[in-house]
Parts: structure tokens; sequence; C-alpha cells
């Protein structure tokens, strides 16, 4: 299943419900951009009318424009991620109750031929994951990506040459995303192995419990279960650590870039080419820029997770039945309640060709005790 698929399923089936609470949270993120940019354009007005100019009359103007900013940034920020944590919970309910009905459908032989501790870390560690990607990826391509295009009008309105020099920052972290996307797909996947063989190995542990007491396994199980708890924890930091791969990389690059710049202003302000107000301001929507960019450069670390997982849960929710209910078929009636089989085989389906029964025949003759003949 391509990604594409994977995306138009998710929002058909289980996103699109919930359009108008993603829309809303979209409106709530244009008002995060809105605010976070305002506040790097203040400081202009700010330095020029107030420090440079001296000018009292905006001496209380500015600084409460500064504060309905961030008071609307911050309401705004909050109502949109209650709204996304909302929906991706709802997302999350309806797929572990397809998932369930799923299973409560499914053959018996298809339930048994996959551990159960398998299918426990596909309704918990996969959903998860998908969750994640709609509460937060989702949210923060909106919100981050919004204040990234603010900020960088900001910058461009105070001086285009800096801007183009700061402009670096974004094929860098575009170019990072892309490979840390690629490799969390395959960590991501091999987490959720780790999760079920430790779900599968908690599950056999319990059932069989009363032999290891009685052959005094305790210490060979101890062995087996630090070895799960520990292969998991192994994958667990590798997810962690391809997520924070990007920090030295967008740090080292915002140093080299804040340096030139600093010296490309230096430069300009002493030829009377930038006014100070003018570079505070473009400093100011610069700094806040590189969280948005930092945050957008993980967003498609999240993606792969998310679409990862549902490359694992989609196919378990559209299996098919290979024995189905006949609706129209007629009504088994029962008169005597006699049973019988002929010429019976069976074998199991990870060998076939060795059949454990063969040609087994039983009469049961119904209303009697000692009804039984085989041959």
């Amino acid at each position: 299943m391509k990604n594409i698929d994977i995306v138009k399923r998710l929002y058909n089936d289980y996103t699109s419900k919930h359009l108008n609470k993603i829309i809303l949270a979209i409106f709530f993120s244009i008002l995060v951009a809105g605010a976070t940019s305002a506040t790097a354009w203040l400081l202009d007005p700010a330095i020029e009318k107030i420090f440079i100019n001296k000018d009292q009359t905006l001496i209380f103007v500015i600084p409460l424009l500064i504060i309905i900013a961030f008071a609307t940034k911050g309401i705004s920020l909050y109502l949109a991620k209650i709204l996304m944590i909302k929906t991706a919970e709802e997302v999350k309910k309806n797929i572990q109750i397809d998932m369930l009905s799923s299973f409560i459908k499914s053959d018996t032989e298809k339930i048994e031929d996959k551990h159960s501790g398998k299918y426990i870390s596909n309704l918990n560690f996969d959903v998860n994951q998908i969750t994640g990607m709609l509460s937060n990826a989702v949210l923060n391509l909106f919100k981050d990506g919004l204040t990234l295009i603010g900020l960088l009008f900001v910058m461009f309105f105070q001086n285009w040459k800096l801007s183009l020099i700061a402009l670096i920052m974004l094929p860098i972290a575009s170019i990072t995303a892309k490979k840390l996307g690629k490799r969390i797909v395959k960590v991501a996947t091999e987490a959720q192995e780790k999760s079920g063989d430790l779900n599968k190995y908690l599950i056999d542990l319990f059932k069989n419990h009363k032999i290891i007491k009685i052959f005094q396994r305790e210490n060979y199980e101890n062995e087996r279960s630090e070895k799960f708890v520990n292969d998991l924890k192994e994958k667990t930091i590798k997810i962690h650590s391809v997520f924070i791969r990007s920090t030295p990389i967008m740090e080292v690059v915002t140093g080299i870039m804040i340096a030139i710049l600093i010296f490309y202003s230096g430069r300009l302000i002493m030829n009377d080419q930038l006014s100070i107000n003018n570079f505070f301001s473009f400093l100011a929507a610069m700094m806040l820029a590189y969280q948005p960019v930092k945050s957008l450069a993980n967003v498609n670390v999240a993606f792969g997770q998310g679409l990862s997982a549902g490359k694992r849960i989609l196919p378990i929710i559209d299996q098919e039945n290979t024995i189905l209910v006949n609706e129209n078929g007629n009504l088994l009636e029962i008169k005597d309640a006699s049973i019988e089989f002929k010429n019976i085989n069976f074998s199991y389906k990870s060998n076939l060709k060795n059949i454990v029964l063969k040609n087994i025949n039983i009469d049961i003759v119904g209303k009697k005790n000692d009804s039984f003949s085989r041959s």
C-alpha cells in the first residue's frame, strides 16, 4: 500500500468526520502565526519611536500591543492543540473499534496464524503512532508553516538582502527532514516488532506461569525477559535519536548564519544602508523562525511513523474471511441430532503435505448414549 493511499484512506474513513474541528484548529494556527509575526514587527517601531526618537505617546501603546500579541498566541495555541488532541483521540477510538470488530469477525485460522501479542501491539503501539501524527505533526505543519511564512514576510519587509542569506536554512532543513523521514520508517517498524515480541512474551509468561514454577525455570525466564525489554529499549532509543538528529545540524547552521548576518548587517549599518531598529526587528523575526524550521524538520519524521503504522493496521481492518455466513441459506433443522463424518482429512497450515488425520469416518447416532462408530 502506497503512502498516498494510506493518507486518502485515513482521511476518508476517519479524519473527514472531524473536518470542522481541523479547520477551526487551522484558524487558531493562523492567529498564532499572526501574533508571532506581529511580535517581531513591533520591535521596529518600539526601538525607533521609544528608544531613538523618545516619543512618549507610544510608550504605553507598543508594550500593550506586545502583551496582546503574546496573549493571542498563547490562547490560540492552547485551543488549537486541544482541538487536535480531541480529533486524534476520536480517530484513535474509531480505528481501535474497527480493529476489534475485525478481530471478532475474523476466521479462527487467521487469529491463530499470528500471536495475540502482535495484535495487541498493533492495537496500542501502531494506533498511537497515527494519533501522534494527527495531534502533533498535522498541527505543527499548519502552525509552524504559517508562522514561518509570516516571519519571512517581516524579514523581507525589513531587509531583503539579509533575508536571502537567512533562507539558506530552509533547503538544509528540508534535506535533513527527507533523510530522517526515510530512516524513521524502518526504525518505527522494528520498534513495533519488538513491542509485539514483548507482548507475546508477557502473554506466554502469564499463561505458563505454573509450568515455570514446577520446572524451576525462573532464572531462565528472567534472562529472557531482560532480553525482550532490552531489545525494545534499544529500538526506542533509536527512534528518539533519529528525532533529535537534526538538532546539532540546525544549531551549527544557525550559528554560522547568525555570524554572517551580524557581520553583513554591521557593514550595512556603518554605511547607513540599514537602521538599527530594522536590524533588531529582522533579527527577532529570524530567531523566532528558528523554532518553526526546526519543528518542520521533524514533521516528516512523525508522518513517517504514522504512515508506517498505517501500513500495518489497515490490512488488519480490511482482511476478508474465507468462511462466510450465508444469510439467504436454508435453516438447519435438527431432528434426531445424528452426526456423520465421511472421509475427513486434516493437516496444519504450516505443513499441508503432512496429513495428520486421513480418511476419518465417524457416525454419531442421536438420542443414544453409546452411539459412536468409527472406521
